[in-house]
């Protein structure tokens, strides 16, 4: 009898979420096959008194999955491919990504109905700079409050009266059964999503022929197409969490459509374009997106919030 396949997580609620489905998709693929989570606590999960910038960006979150993998002592690693960095270590790959969820922004508040009836000077919780400077683009008097911590203990927070509203994933709230905690789904036109925001990624040893047959099943190739072109787009701007960066792509038949954004973390100054083509190039595109905004002036703009 071969060896379960052994699935490293996030010991998070929703993380544990991903992997468990990750795992039920993997047994109903393949019959008999055994499957076992190894939940384990990453480096941004201990630090919850900090910013994700502060700390070295969302990277933290990734870290001891991929040495569990390096290491063998798992087989595949369940990741929100937002979390994820444009470079992965040496050997290793995403082997499939899942059919993306909606990849919009969530508002959750207690007393208005979207982001325009929120009162004047409202609290908004959210840990995001790219959430922040688009925020404050639309609503210059909002408040914003640092926030972190998982999706459950942002809500509660929520709801013990520490902002008056919280933006979150909608992608999160939808696969936890919270999807009646969502006030208002934030368009893409005054909030554009993370990059990846939704997707699902299965991560293994690029070596490791079990692993990545096994994966193939679970692959959706339309989704790896759009978040090919969002990757490329952040990676070639030097995307991190210190950079208020934003792209959505979506297929329109044979067409691949991105739009993309750099922003001031203050909101002051939004540079948005978009770019289309054919979608047997998405990696392309998005690197095409990218050397455009850089010629527009994103360059100064990123240099200047690294260098910060």
């Amino acid at each position: 009898m071969k060896s379960p396949l052994r699935i490293a997580t996030r010991k998070s609620q929703l993380a544990l979420w991903q992997a468990a489905h990750v795992a039920t998709l993997l047994r109903q693929a393949h019959s008999g096959l055994e499957v076992e989570l190894v939940p384990i606590v990453t480096q941004g999960d201990r630090i919850q008194d900090r910013s994700l910038a502060a700390i070295g960006g969302k990277g933290l979150f990734i870290k001891e999955l991929e040495v569990a993998l390096e290491e063998q002592r798992a087989d595949i690693a369940v990741h929100s491919m937002k979390d994820l960095p444009g470079d992965l270590p040496e050997g290793l790959v995403i082997a499939a990504v899942l059919e993306r969820a909606d990849p919009l922004d969530a508002l959750v508040a207690a007393k208005a109905r979207g982001l325009d009836d929120l009162p004047h000077g409202a609290r908004v919780g959210t840990s995001s700079l790219r959430r922040q400077a688009q925020l404050l683009a639309a609503r210059p008097d909002l408040r914003i409050e640092p926030l972190r911590g998982n999706v459950d203990s942002r809500l509660r927070r929520f709801d013990a009266g520490e902002s008056d509203a919280l933006v979150l994933a909608c992608a999160g709230l939808i696969r936890l059964g919270l999807e009646s905690r969502i006030t208002a789904r934030l368009d893409a036109g005054i909030c554009l999503p993370a990059v990846a925001q939704g997707v699902i990624g299965i991560e293994c040893r690029s070596s490791d022929q079990r692993a990545l047959h096994l994966l193939a099943a679970l692959e959706h190739a339309a989704t790896r197409i759009v978040m090919d072109a969002e990757r490329a787009f952040a990676h070639r701007l030097g995307g991190s969490c210190q950079s208020p960066i934003a792209a959505h792509a979506r297929l329109e038949g044979g067409t691949l459509i991105l739009d993309g954004l750099v922003a001031e973390p203050d909101g002051s100054r939004l540079l948005r374009d978009g770019q289309s083509g054919t979608a047997g190039h998405p990696a392309a595109l998005g690197a095409l997106l990218a050397e455009r905004m850089l010629a527009d002036g994103a360059g100064p703009l990123l240099e200047r919030l690294r260098s910060g």
